[in-house]
């Protein structure tokens, strides 16, 4: 892999919608802590609550999901020292750049947008007009993604591939307005796919997605969480019966937490020899419950505590805005919004 230049940007958006559960851990989360602990690369972490009220308009269950996603990064790790934390509806200068950012956005890109696309060919499908249920919000949803990216041009943006095209969009507006104001006002960011970004299993065998009502939470209490376990599926052999590690949710989870791979490999030969269902499952909760005892800790001390976790995500803006203030001014010059004394 080659290296990054020194301070390298990273920008990662974070939705608060539902509670945080184990796949959002292994797939994101952890990822990300792990690489902001980096020297050589600044990071920036928002919740990203302009993008939720697209589709999400009760303002309580925004503000919960949004406590508790803060409180399972802060738990989890998260240094707000090293990099920057905030809430993007903390940062007015956002919204500001979208609206210029609209006016370089041609509407034939964004017709071509996944997301638009897919909800028009919904309706039409049903047999409805193609634009029924579709807000401007959702419409322009690439543009906003790239003013949180172009506010503080970050040149790395971790997606999955379905986002892919969002950076080339954002790309694409970027180029233009550089162009129309004569000027490298912005850099080109560049998505970072997760090749091997682990995609847990959830309790019914397909991807643990809040959509399909499998997941596993988190941060759940103890004996909740061992029921969350107890009930992932898996086949009828008996005990003494050999089993295949390779495609069983609860191996997967496994090896996703593991420390090493003897670990693996030892959890591997149980399956051959047969081990039961029930052992099988009794295990990974205890394995996953220690792992998870420190944090799960922290994580509920943070929930009684939404003045900390406030505290937290103002001194994420405050640093962030030491950024975005002085940019959009000089955007502001470059447009044309100037004194006219």
């Amino acid at each position: 892999m080659s290296m990054i230049s020194k301070q390298a940007k990273t920008l990662t958006g974070i939705k608060p919608t539902g509670t945080p559960h184990l796949g959002n851990y292994v797939g994101a989360i952890r990822p990300a802590i792990e690489e902001s602990r980096r020297d050589d690369i600044k990071s920036y972490y928002f919740l990203a609550d302009y993008h939720t009220i697209i589709g999400v308009w009760d303002p309580e269950l925004l503000q919960d999901s949004t406590r508790q996603v803060a409180a399972t990064w802060l738990a989890l790790g998260l240094d707000t020292d090293r990099s920057t934390f905030y809430r993007q509806s903390d940062i007015p200068e956002i919204p500001e750049l979208c609206w210029m950012l609209n006016c370089m956005a041609a509407k034939g890109l964004m017709n071509r947008a996944h997301a638009y696309k897919a909800s028009m060919d919904a309706n039409v499908a049903e047999g409805n007009d193609p634009d029924k249920g579709v807000t401007m919000g959702l419409f322009s949803y690439p543009v906003l993604m790239a003013a949180d990216i172009l506010m503080f041009n970050a040149n790395r943006v971790p997606v999955g591939r379905d986002q892919v095209q969002h950076i080339e969009m954002a790309r694409d507006i970027a180029s233009r307005f550089n162009h129309i104001y004569k000027g490298e006002h912005f850099v080109m960011p560049e998505a970072v796919v997760g090749e091997n970004s682990a995609v847990l299993s959830g309790l019914d065998g397909r991807k643990m997605s809040k959509s399909y009502g499998n997941v596993i939470p988190l941060f759940c209490p103890e004996k909740k969480f061992r029921k969350y376990i107890m009930k992932v599926v898996t086949n009828s052999l008996e005990p003494g019966e050999p089993k295949d590690p390779e495609n069983c949710s609860l191996f997967q989870i496994f090896s996703a937490f593991a420390k090493d791979e003897t670990e693996i490999a030892a959890k591997r030969k149980q399956y051959e020899d047969g081990a039961g269902w029930g052992v099988l499952k009794q295990e990974l909760f205890e394995y996953l419950n220690e792992e998870l005892k420190g944090p799960r800790e922290e994580y509920d001390r943070l929930i009684a505590d939404p003045a900390f976790i406030e505290a937290e995500l103002k001194k994420g803006a405050s640093k962030a805005r030491e950024e975005s203030v002085p940019f959009l001014q000089q955007l502001r010059e470059a447009v044309g919004f100037r004194s006219l004394a």
